[in-house]
């Protein structure tokens, strides 16, 4: 028999190859952990974000007439589309354009970029973060969608789509995510209450105004009609959707998992997150009990979303009992916003210029109580600057689609139903057209 002494080289040869790979292993999963989980992130967070589109989608396909339901759906469908490939090819160059400004801070775009990863990349993969920062920018042409339901022809919508996601919410956002004058001057929006909901909900008023309210929504006499939704199952499931994939929204725009005190702030924003939305439909719930003697399901859903929205620009510093009092408030606005529109005769068929524009504009308000380098007049230039930009290019854009191609479909299409005149198909064939 060998002496032990003999064995021991051979088998420490043997196994030396392997030791050395588990440390190299380990060394690479100490270099890259950073990288992985940073990407993880932004493709949870980018997914639970893509969600949200089918909540858009449920939300408007609940709350409009069956007549227009197939509609609703197929804009849904499509804006996402057309936002992808507009983001992709014009609007992503916008938004990032490093040193390549054309007007110092306020206008700059990059060749198209390349979003695959060099070996050397550190803190996370491009492709991550394109795909997260598309979803945002689908998010502001699905508020869009809703306010002008029932009226709007699909192609000339479409063609605003075009132009807000490859270039109107890309620039605005630019001044601040792609370090424009609004980051230099100190703004903070943390996932979007201003660059993506107001500015979605700026979008919309401006569509609202050039196209004009529904038929028989409001009398001579200044009455409001109502015009109650097609399926409420529905738009309460859409809420559901959006409430869940806000959670991404807001959650991964912390832009980084790769430490401790990384993961335990996404942690902390999801409480925050979920606390606004619950406080928002309580207080919806709360109000429209008090006012109007019988509790509004749809104002309670437009609560929750407004309390979403509300938390949205700066969903980390605030304890959990600011996270209630500034949704609570947000879900509040909601119900004295919409009976102030009807008294404008500015028709928003969904409710969707209170809940983004309004309840944004509160959350942007309000970040420096909890946020310690904020400033409240700060907050309130950022919000106006974004505003007015988006507000006056979004009128000159629909002035001009009205103006050339039109934008709304006869009365008697109207009166139909764009589901038959625009598409030639019903959401409910089975059932007479409401």
């Amino acid at each position: 028999m060998r002496p032990a002494k003999f064995l021991l080289p051979p088998i420490l040869a043997a196994f030396l190859p392997q030791f050395a790979w588990a440390q190299d292993a380990e060394f690479a999963t100490q270099a890259d952990t950073t990288f992985i989980f940073n990407s993880l992130l932004f493709l949870i967070g980018g997914f639970l974000v893509f969600w949200m589109a089918a909540g858009f989608a449920m939300l408007e396909a609940g709350l409009v007439r069956a007549k227009n339901v197939t509609t609703q759906l197929t804009k849904n469908v499509a804006l996402f589309a057309l936002a992808a490939i507009m983001y992709w090819l014009i609007g992503y160059n916008f938004m990032y354009p490093g040193e390549s400004w054309i007007i110092a801070n306020i206008l700059g775009t990059t060749g198209l970029k390349d979003i695959k990863t060099s070996v050397d990349a550190g803190g996370y993969s491009n492709a991550s973060d394109f795909f997260f920062q598309l979803m945002f920018c689908a998010t502001t042409a699905s508020i869009v969608s809703g306010t002008l339901a029932e009226r709007i022809r699909l192609w000339p919508f479409l063609a605003f789509v075009a132009v807000l996601t490859g270039f109107i919410y890309p620039v605005g956002a630019s001044w601040q995510w792609g370090g424009g004058f609004l980051s230099k001057a100190g703004f903070s929006d943390f996932a979007g209450s201003t660059l993506v909901h107001a500015a979605g909900g700026f979008a919309a008023l401006a569509g609202a105004i050039v196209l004009g309210p529904r038929l028989g929504k409001y009398t001579r006499e200044g009455r409001v009609v109502p015009m109650p939704g097609s399926n409420l199952a529905l738009a309460t499931l859409g809420t559901f959707i959006l409430w869940l994939g806000w959670f991404g929204f807001n959650g991964a725009s912390q832009l980084a998992m790769g430490t401790i005190s990384d993961v335990d702030a996404v942690a902390q924003i999801f409480a925050n997150t979920n606390m606004a939305a619950a406080a928002g439909a309580l207080a919806a719930l709360g109000l429209t009990q008090a006012i109007y003697r019988k509790v509004d399901l749809t104002m309670a859903l437009n609560g929750a979303l407004a309390g979403l929205v509300s938390i949205t620009a700066g969903p980390l510093d605030p304890t959990l009992f600011g996270a209630l009092w500034i949704g609570a408030v947000g879900g509040a606005i909601v119900i004295f916003a919409v009976p102030l529109l009807d008294r404008l005769k500015i028709d928003d068929v969904v409710g969707a210029i209170p809940v983004h524009l309004l309840a944004g504009f509160w959350g942007t308000l309000v970040v420096p109580v909890y946020t310690a380098d904020a400033r409240f007049i700060t907050q309130i230039y950022g919000f106006a600057m974004i505003g007015l930009f988006v507000f006056v290019v979004s009128l000159l854009v629909w002035r001009l689609l009205a103006a050339t191609i039109g934008i709304r479909v006869s009365d008697e299409n109207e009166i139909t139903g764009l589901d038959m005149s625009e598409l030639g198909m019903e959401a409910y064939p089975e059932f007479a057209r409401g």
